[in-house]
Order: structure tokens, then C-alpha cells, then sequence
């Protein structure tokens, strides 16, 4: 008897611990009969978060208000209660009985579905259940909206995304903040600067609105297919109208928080057409001249030219390479300095980029630099278009001649060569001399004696100096926990900074960096690492969660990056992304 008692007891343990960890997906309506003239409530609820949220298509109602996003997450007794709900305000089109049907969300890779519920709508009431609530009102006027300049561009085309917050005349807003931050996944991504702002009047679906813009972006798509932007959220502090007067016959407001969101957007990308492609394209797309010139064509021996390879326009200047110089062996060319002089705004980047080379002939002759092609793919046309400069002659009117060895000093290498530096190729014209006193001084009473003599006394005021700015620096708890994270960063991510430019062994490096990282302040092994895990650990270490979620996306880039092209200067956006990332990490911890 006794037996079967404890059996009972653990079996409805376990049902209990198993029906605490099920997931639920559930929808709650304000009520299931109302008036034709009256609205009606539905909250989406689940006690864990998802992803791809699909609500009903509501076609017996007009939506007047949401989605609204509330989020509630508490520890009780060291267990913790997450709840995710997800709000639309509805009003009836007609009268009848409608069902509102599934409304479907993943979570942990499993699709979960809400059950249909059936409302029965009535004629007009006298009293509906209008006027609205205070947080109704607030989502029925006021929105947020991303405006996307173009849904189907090509690959590497310029789109705009501009966020307005469209708000009623008779309410307002007292404060907002940004919530979460869109992550541009797969695009290159400047933001406009917006430097004050205005109010405008304009309409949003056919009714006058006052609109802020907030936030300006331009992207350029790295891969083609549908791409997703993320939605801005906003947590705002709207006044609405509460009904009643103050004794001046003022309409008094209520403040009422609110969480609006400008929706994600989906952004399907063309890939670049393969018919026509040019053996030399590097991914230019846009609008461009190119240009291949040198300061002069006619030296001698030793002496230097520059030669500069320019495009200039309108495109993606800042992803793509420039065509590379060839030259004859018989010339030393140097390392280009590489210049950008681009400029963002809605309409994307427009500036120039170059190459400079540094030229020196060694011999005298006549030296040709053949032509060099620079393709592009033109959005006007959609067709790829090329440019190729003219053949240009150096000529070497003074200097040694090339030995038999060398006689192929006219022939065009197709690789840059490795320049060996003479150390007599530039000599310069001395302006000062080394004279020397033959007459010696005595040291007693000289300058030198008096000054080694006074510099032990002068050396104390600056010693007690030093020790009270140590003693200072020593005190200042923050200023050392700041200076130590950056050091941390600089310590771990130093392999990464060297292989800069090298794809693969630089995501490598940056992702080993991380890892290390984590390990060293963690303390846990590599075989345990997880994406979920590291967010767990972050988290209970008091770390920030967008800290948190730009370290997680720095360890996803590292995986995508090495199957994909990657540019120098993402490379770098990478590399400093990473290293303030940690440094906010180890200045959180705790």
C-alpha cells in the first residue's frame, strides 16, 4: 500500500515538472459576443519566445490597432516566468457568427498552432464597449513605418530604408527609445545622420498624420535570394485624450507606454546576369569612369614616376578591388597607397577610389605599360559595360644599359614584382654638416656639470608628481577596469589584426580570438561551446543583450564568411566590430 502511495506521489511529480516545461501557444479574446459597433481584443500569448510569428488574416475584421508587443520576464522563487503576447484590436465588418482561424509561431524548430475561435457579432448596441482603452487609442494613431526604396534590387544595388513615426493630431508623444535595433544580415549598411528632428505633415492610409523621420539606412545587398530586415522597435511614452477637462476647460492627457514596430521586411535580391559577364569583372555595380595615368613618361635611371589607377562615380565604390598594374620586370613597382574619397547619402556612395603605384626603372630604354580594362555592371542598361585605357610608354632617357641577362626589359610581366629597395636609389643633397670644435672645454663649471649636478633636486617635484597621477590612475576603479578590457581586446584579437586581408585565416584567427576569449573568462572548454550556451553565460553574468547578440552574429559572420566573398574593408568593420564588442563584454561582467 505503502509502495503504490510513493509511485503515485513520483508519477504526479513528474506529470507536474513535464506540464511546467511544455510550451504554450495560446489566443484570449475579450469577448466572444459583441456589437457590430463594438471592438474586440485578441492577445497571441506563449511562455517562450519564437520566431516567424503568422497571425490569422482577420478577413471578417478590420484591424484598427496593433500588433502591440508586450514581454514579461520574471524570477520567482529562483524559477523564471517568461510571457511573450502579441495584440491586435479588431472590429467587425458585418454582422454573423466568424471564425478567427490558427495563427502559427516556431519554437525550438517545432511549429506550433493556436486553436480557431468562433465570435459572434450582433447589431449595434446602445452603449459599446467604446470609448476605447487609453492603450487602445495609442495604437489606433500612432505608427511606425520602413519605407523601402526598391523590394527586388540587384546584387550590390544601393536601397534606402527610412523609419517614420506617423502620429495623430490629437495625441502625442513625450519620449521614445529605441528597443531593438534591426541587424542588416547580409547587406553592407550606412547610416544617414539625421541631425535634428522635424515634423512634417502627411498622410498614412488616406488620413492626415504629423511624421518624424528616425532613422535613415543605406544598404547594399552581398548575396542574392530573399534577404530579411529586421524590424525597429520602439518603446514610447504617448499623451492621450482621457475624456475629461481640467477646470480651465483643457482636455487632460494620459500617458500611456507603448511598444510599436515598423514590421520586418523581406528584400528579394537579383543575382547579377551571367551572359556577357567579363572574364576581369570584380563586382563593380553602378556608374563609373576609370582612368590610368602617370606623372610624367620620360626620366632617367633611378629617379620615380607615380602612376595612379582611378574610378570615380556613383556604386558600390568601397566592395569592390581595383584592377591591378602590370608592368615590364625591368621596373621596381612599390606597394599602392590606396585612397578612398567617398561620400554616402540616400542615393548610395558617390567619390572615387585609386591606386597609386610607385614606379623606378633601373636601366634606360623605352618601357611599355599595356592597357588595363575595368568591367562593371551598369544598372541603367543592366548590361555590363568596360573600360580599357591606352597603351602608355615609359621612357628612360638616361641610365645603365641592361645586361644580356636583362634584355627582356621590354617584356610585360603578368605578376607585380617583389620590390628590393637599393638603398642608393634616392640620394639627397646634404643641408647640414658635422663640424667639431678642436678646442676642449674643461667639464668643471661647464653647463653639463651644473646641469647633472641640479637634475637629482629638479628630479624630486617630478618623481612625487608621477607617484600622486599613479596613485590617482590606481584609484580610478572604472578607469583601470576600461583600460584593462581594451588591452584584453587588443591581446586576443592581435593574430586577427595580422591577417587582415587573408580571408580564411583571418575569420579563423577572429573566431579562435573569440573562443580564447570566452575560455579564458568563462572558464569553460571549447567542446562546450554552443551559441545557446554562450548566451546563457552572458546573460547570467549581467552582460547586456544586444552586447550579447553583436558577439553571437560576430561568431555567425565567422562561419558564413569563409563560403563567401568578403572584402577588404568588411574585413576591417569585422575585426573593429569585434573588438569593442569584447571590450563591453569584460567592462560588464560580473
Amino acid at each position: 500500500m505503502k509502495i503504490s502511495k510513493y509511485i503515485s506521489i513520483i508519477i504526479l511529480l513528474l506529470v507536474t515538472s513535464m506540464a511546467s516545461a511544455q510550451v504554450k501557444f495560446e489566443a484570449k479574446v475579450s469577448k466572444k459576443k459583441l456589437g457590430v459597433n463594438e471592438r474586440l481584443r485578441i492577445d497571441f500569448e506563449m511562455n517562450k519566445d519564437g520566431d516567424n510569428f503568422v497571425p490569422p488574416d482577420f478577413k471578417d475584421f478590420t484591424v484598427v490597432g496593433g500588433p502591440n508587443t508586450s514581454v514579461s520576464n520574471s524570477w520567482v522563487n529562483g524559477k523564471r516566468s517568461y510571457a511573450k503576447t502579441y495584440s491586435y484590436f479588431l472590429s467587425p465588418i458585418k454582422r454573423g457568427k466568424f471564425t478567427i482561424k490558427q495563427a502559427t509561431i516556431e519554437i525550438d524548430g517545432e511549429t506550433y498552432k493556436t486553436f480557431p475561435i468562433t465570435i459572434e457579432v450582433s447589431t449595434a448596441v446602445d452603449q459599446p464597449n467604446a470609448p476605447p482603452g487609453a492603450s487602445e487609442i495609442a495604437s489606433e494613431n500612432i505608427h511606425l513605418v520602413a519605407e523601402v526604396s526598391k523590394s527586388n534590387p540587384y546584387l550590390n544595388e544601393a536601397i534606402t530604408v527610412i523609419y517614420k513615426l506617423y502620429v495623430a493630431p490629437d495625441v502625442g508623444v513625450s519620449n521614445w527609445r529605441e528597443k531593438d535595433n534591426p541587424r542588416y544580415n547580409d547587406f553592407w549598411s550606412q547610416n544617414i545622420e539625421i541631425k535634428a528632428l522635424n515634423q512634417q505633415k502627411g498622410l498614412y492610409k488616406g488620413k492626415e498624420y504629423r511624421y518624424v523621420v528616425l532613422k535613415k539606412t543605406v544598404l547594399y545587398p552581398q548575396k542574392s535570394g530573399k534577404l530579411k530586415i529586421e524590424p525597429l522597435v520602439l518603446d514610447i511614452n504617448v499623451e492621450v485624450p482621457s475624456g475629461r477637462a481640467d477646470i480651465f476647460g483643457r482636455q487632460i492627457m494620459t500617458k500611456v507606454p507603448q511598444t510599436v514596430t515598423a514590421g520586418g521586411r523581406t528584400i528579394d535580391v537579383k543575382a547579377l546576369p551571367l551572359d556577357g559577364r567579363p572574364t576581369d569583372f570584380k563586382g563593380a555595380v553602378g556608374d563609373f569612369q576609370f582612368n590610368v595615368t602617370t606623372s610624367k613618361t620620360q626620366l632617367n635611371a633611378t629617379e620615380s614616376l607615380q602612376a595612379k589607377i582611378e574610378v570615380s562615380g556613383k556604386g558600390n565604390l568601397k566592395l569592390f578591388e581595383l584592377p591591378k598594374l602590370t608592368t615590364p620586370s625591368s621596373l621596381e613597382v612599390y606597394e599602392p597607397e590606396h585612397k578612398e574619397n567617398v561620400s554616402t547619402n540616400l542615393n548610395g556612395m558617390r567619390g572615387r577610389i585609386s591606386d597609386t603605384y610607385t614606379i623606378v626603372p633601373q636601366y634606360r630604354g623605352k618601357y611599355p605599360i599595356p592597357s588595363i580594362s575595368f568591367s562593371y555592371f551598369d544598372l541603367k542598361t543592366e548590361s555590363y559595360k568596360r573600360i580599357t585605357s591606352d597603351e602608355m610608354v615609359i621612357d628612360v632617357l638616361e641610365g645603365p644599359t641592361p645586361s644580356a641577362n636583362n634584355s627582356e626589359n621590354s617584356a610585360v610581366s603578368n605578376t607585380k614584382q617583389t620590390v628590393r629597395p637599393n638603398t642608393n636609389t634616392f640620394a639627397f643633397i646634404k643641408t647640414s654638416s658635422n663640424w667639431a670644435n678642436i678646442e676642449s672645454k674643461p667639464f668643471f663649471k661647464s653647463t653639463g656639470f651644473w646641469s647633472m649636478l641640479l637634475l637629482p633636486f629638479l628630479g624630486i617635484p617630478l618623481a612625487i608628481a608621477i607617484r600622486k597621477n599613479k596613485d590617482k590612475r590606481d584609484a580610478d576603479v572604472q578607469g583601470n577596469r576600461i583600460r584593462k578590457a581594451d588591452r584584453l581586446a587588443r591581446k586576443y584579437l592581435g593574430e586577427a589584426k595580422k591577417n587582415l586581408g587573408k580571408k580564411e585565416a583571418f575569420y579563423e584567427s577572429l573566431e579562435r580570438a573569440l573562443h580564447n576569449y570566452l575560455k579564458a573568462k568563462l572558464n569553460i572548454e571549447t567542446s562546450d561551446f554552443n551559441k545557446e550556451k554562450i548566451e546563457s553565460l552572458l546573460t547570467e553574468r549581467q552582460v547586456e543583450s544586444t552586447v550579447v547578440l553583436d558577439f553571437i552574429s560576430i561568431l555567425e559572420h565567422c562561419e558564413l564568411a569563409r563560403y563567401t566573398p568578403i572584402t577588404q574593408v568588411t574585413m576591417q568593420n569585422d575585426y573593429d566590430k569585434a573588438a569593442k564588442t569584447i571590450s563591453l563584454i569584460d567592462k560588464q561582467l560580473r
